[in-house]
């Protein structure tokens, strides 16, 4: 039997100490393509200096009347640059470390500008996410923001996507969805319906409802949570409890466009709180739509 020699104290192991300075450097990267997320110093964190005070007043106390009116919680922030990591992560991250909205409601809301990268984003909390509808949050960005934020007014494009999605949650949708009939976002050609039909029952028949299970989530238009379209018709997937999965089906006809983005990690840098005024404990999966001018 042969007998294991114990390390001297002291002893130095070259492999140890290579995958000791690996995981180093891998996670000094790591943090570094991850952008510091900034303080939440009030309703309106205008850190990009792109809004006017007489406008970030009458901003910060637009939010707080609609939260005292009910408890859902809408934070507008602009920053100078995302220092190269996309928007959707990064505002899931800024949503997730501010902890906008109630906690057990996640009814927050972020709108985020980011000034030198010409890029917007309305992040919607998990209990909005059936109210504020990405096809929502996505005509507000298009008819609200983008125009105006083309022609240099900052603070009036931000001020109407506010109006529009405090409408919207207070539950009158109507004027927002009629004004994107109006002015159809959607550009795309629409697949006949014959083509699509064929495809889905060709799908059907070769890889059974596995297809319709995964395909339209994952190249087809988020509308609202469990509903998607694609092919030019919308499916509907039912929600358990729990949030797993049940029941889908699907219906022909058109409906408006919408994105959204997946969700990114929790994880955050940074100082997360200040001048009196804080998140409520909610979060973010990543519902919402993001937009550039």
């Amino acid at each position: 039997m042969t007998t294991r020699r114990l390390p001297r104290p002291g002893y130095f192991n070259p492999t140890i100490h290579v995958v000791l300075a690996v995981l180093a450097l891998l996670l000094s990267c790591f943090a570094g393509f991850a952008a510091e997320l900034p303080a939440l110093t009030g309703r309106v964190v205008d850190n990009a200096g792109i809004i006017d005070a007489g406008t970030k007043a009458a901003l910060t106390q637009k939010l707080a009347d609609f939260e005292t009116k009910g408890s859902d919680q809408l934070v507008v922030a602009t920053i100078p640059s995302l220092d190269g990591e996309e928007i959707e992560p990064y505002a899931n991250r800024l949503f997730r470390f501010w902890k906008l909205g109630q906690a057990g409601e996640n009814n927050g809301v972020l709108l985020l500008v980011a000034k030198n990268d010409h890029k917007m984003r309305i992040e919607v909390g998990y209990g909005l996410e059936g109210t504020l509808t990405d096809l929502h949050t996505k005509l507000i960005i298009e008819n609200d923001m983008v125009p105006a934020f083309r022609a240099g007014d900052f603070p009036g494009g931000i001020s109407k996507a506010v109006d529009d999605m405090v409408m919207v949650l207070e539950g009158h949708p109507e004027e927002l969805e009629a004004r994107g009939k109006r002015n159809p976002a959607d550009s795309s050609t629409p697949i006949d319906p014959i083509v699509a039909v064929f495809l889905i029952l060709w799908a059907t028949m070769f890889f059974g409802g596995l297809a319709m299970a995964f395909l339209p989530p994952m190249f087809g238009t988020k509308l609202s949570p469990g509903v998607y379209r694609w092919l030019g018709m919308t499916f509907r997937y039912g929600r358990g409890p729990s949030g797993s999965s049940g029941s889908s089906g699907w219906t022909t006809g058109s409906s408006g466009g919408g994105w959204s983005s997946g969700s990114s990690s929790g994880w955050s840098s940074g100082s997360s709180s200040g001048g009196g005024f804080s998140g409520g404990g909610g979060s973010s999966g990543g519902g919402g739509s993001s937009g550039s001018w």
